[in-house]
């Protein structure tokens, strides 16, 4: 069964070593003891098991394939990884995000270091690092298992079927599954169907390990995933197909008391096709063929090793990956127009990361990290090199870019208080778009962008600290962070230059202003009211100015979640209050409209029983109960999210 298990980033002190632990924050999708349970289990998207964490917010564009934020930053900012494999989206729109092409039946947690206190194959990562962990079912005793689920939401006829099954020994192990769900259009509250907001996706995966003797291993995983007929009712275009061949092979050697523990190189390749398509739309003036690729090879090799009060983590990774992207227009009665969109950018990228926690008596802790890469990219496309040059003339073909991060974080906890502060610098390298893109239509604002060559390295000072009480059964804690960002970049108006695409606003090309910052403060509590009544609280607050104290977009208003959980012996049921206050501060500067303030409630439960001693979870709730119509700060062009949707989930394992 899944379970939800929501870490903050704390110091918590073990009961029985008095040593302390330094704790990121983590959704523990697979195999999770106490925590939070997810309301709909197996069936759950994995956006949904993104929401549940604490800095991170969800951009919508459709019902499928949702693009995440840490600490209210894009993309751009934040680096995702499947299990430490860099993987980079194929589409120019941003429609596929890497959190895209893995299910919820794979994932054994999905790991957040919130700012510069990145993962150590994470890059750029000023925002933030989210690594989807892939659960794999290790060496035990001669065992077989297998799983079923399968789930039904009345609001747009989702329909989800998933199996999987498990073989372990002591010397070998796999585990694999078939995940599919579909979807048609769904309704906004008050019953109005939203078009273009259908999908469908198959996910099907493996994972396997050999051990070659009781230390070392070798361990690989294959992942195939494809959506077709996905609709985005916030963009111009749909996507007739995203496909995604992920695969990596990797050596594990672990040591028993020596300074060095473990040892873990992993190789890895994956390839992202997807083909965004407007045939279904009604009346497209001029209709276009828009593919994008992504290639990406790469390794990393991770050292742990513990000396004394170190405890120390070495990683190298280097990768290659390559973005293609063009565009076909077909104006009617005339020749086809082209134009490459991503000139066929070569990244080569390589870095070494450091970290270690370090225990300074039995109440503290100290970490330390850091990284420097080097980067050098090419463009290989003529076509697409000499389009770019007519805007920057003399523009070189090849650029070598060097990065890096370096963060500290003091840990204290005194009896039923604990307390955090940390600093950190990091610096990250414009995107393929932002640096190289050609003439990319933006439907938040209405404006094409064009990529420019000439852009300085961003850069961000962090400032964090986090304070958590507790006593027998209240929980409370405040988490805050700034950054203060140096050659920001975004894009700028252009008017010199015209538009490409038809009904577009104007241009605007991507560059760097001096500085801008973003703060995020947030407060959750929780309190056992009864032995079987829990009352959860979630509380934050956010704000983003750019160098002239014009608002930045997508900078989340003042957000609340609180619930009340009911929990008797294998019931569980929970009533859930969320909503958004008006967002008073919003970037009208960049062609962000206001959002009117929000409040949905929702219900849900879910009941677990054994059958012949095998598990069976039956799970329901409604979602948006009094079918609200609201769209969120977040939700792409003012796109509604769904009205009133009653969904029932059945899991059974053997």
């Amino acid at each position: 069964m899944i379970e939800l298990l929501l870490l903050s980033t704390i110091l918590k002190t073990d009961t029985t070593t008095t040593e302390p632990q330094r704790l990121e924050e983590v959704v523990v999708v697979a195999n999770g003891q106490g925590g939070k349970r997810s309301a709909k289990g197996q069936a759950a998207s994995i956006d949904e098991h993104l929401k549940e964490l604490n800095h991170v917010e969800l951009v919508r564009r459709g019902s499928y394939a949702w693009e995440p934020t840490v600490n209210n930053m894009q993309t751009e900012r934040v680096s995702t990884t499947i299990d430490g494999m860099k993987i980079f989206y194929a589409c120019t729109d941003k429609m596929d995000p890497v959190t895209s092409y893995v299910e919820s039946s794979n994932l054994q947690s999905i790991l957040l270091n919130s700012g510069l206190n990145g993962n150590p194959q994470a890059t750029g990562n000023i925002g933030g690092a989210l690594d989807l962990k892939l659960h794999k079912a290790g060496f035990s005793a001669k065992s077989f298992s297998a799983g079923a689920d399968i789930g039904y939401e009345s609001n747009g006829n989702l329909q989800v079927y998933g199996a999987s099954a498990a073989y372990t020994s002591n010397s070998f192990y796999t585990n694999g599954g078939i995940f599919y769900r579909h979807a048609d259009n769904y309704k906004e509250g008050g019953g109005r169907v939203v078009d273009f907001s259908q999908f469908q996706k198959v996910n099907a995966y493996d994972n396997f390990g050999f051990r070659l003797s009781p230390l070392d291993a070798i361990e690989g995983t294959f992942i195939f995933d494809r959506a077709t007929d996905v609709g985005y009712p916030a963009l111009n275009m749909d996507v007739a197909k995203a496909e995604a061949f992920i695969t990596s092979l990797a050596y594990n050697r672990r040591w028993e008391e020596r300074f060095v523990q473990s040892w873990e190189t992993k190789a890895y390749y994956n390839h992202i096709t997807h083909i965004m398509d407007d045939t279904t739309r009604p009346d497209v003036e001029i209709h276009m063929d828009m593919p994008g690729e992504s290639w990406t090879t790469g390794l990393y090799s991770l050292l742990r090793a513990t000396k004394g009060s170190h405890n120390l983590t070495a990683n190298y990774d280097l990768y290659y990956n390559r973005l293609f992207a063009d565009m076909t227009m077909y104006p009617g009665g005339a020749a086809p127009m082209y134009m490459v969109t991503w000139p066929d950018v070569g990244t080569l990228n390589t870095g070494a990361a450091l970290s270690d926690d370090i225990r300074l008596g039995n109440v503290s802790l100290l970490h330390l990290s850091g990284k420097l890469s080097g980067q050098h990219q090419r463009l290989n496309n003529d076509e697409g090199y000499k389009a770019l040059g007519v805007f920057f003339p003399g523009m070189k073909r090849e650029f070598h870019q060097t990065t890096g991060r370096i963060a500290a974080n003091y840990q204290l906890s005194i009896s039923n208080s604990q307390f955090s502060i940390g600093a950190g610098w990091g610096s990250r390298a414009p995107t393929v778009t932002e640096a190289y893109g050609y003439y990319l239509n933006n439907t938040f604002d209405q404006y094409d962008y064009i990529g420019n060559p000439r852009l300085k390295n961003e850069s961000a000072v962090e400032l964090n600290a986090n304070y958590q009480f507790s006593i027998s059964n209240f929980q409370f804690s405040i988490d805050g962070n700034a950054f203060f960002f140096s050659n920001y970049i975004i894009g700028q108006f252009e008017p010199r230059l015209s538009v490409m695409t038809v009904g577009a606003e104007g241009v605007k090309v991507y560059g760097n202003i001096s500085h801008a910052r973003i703060i995020n403060a947030s407060l959750t509590s929780k309190w056992d009211v009864l032995p079987w009544l829990t009352w959860n609280t979630r509380l934050g607050y956010s704000t983003g100015t750019d160098d002239e104290d014009d608002t930045l977009p997508l900078i989340s208003p003042f957000s609340y979640t609180t619930s009340l959980n009911l929990h008797h012996g294998r019931f569980q049921g929970k009533a859930e209050l969320r909503g958004n206050a008006r967002q008073t501060d919003y970037g009208k500067k960049y062609g962000e409209t206001q959002t009117p303030a929000w409040a949905i409630f929702n219900l849900s439960a879910n009941y677990q029983l054994s059958v012949s001693g095998h598990q069976l979870a039956l799970r329901a709730g409604i979602e948006n109960l009094f079918d609200k119509r609201y769209t969120t700060y977040a939700d792409w062009c003012d796109i509604p999210q769904k009205g009133r949707n009653i969904y029932i989930n059945l899991s059974f394992e053997l």
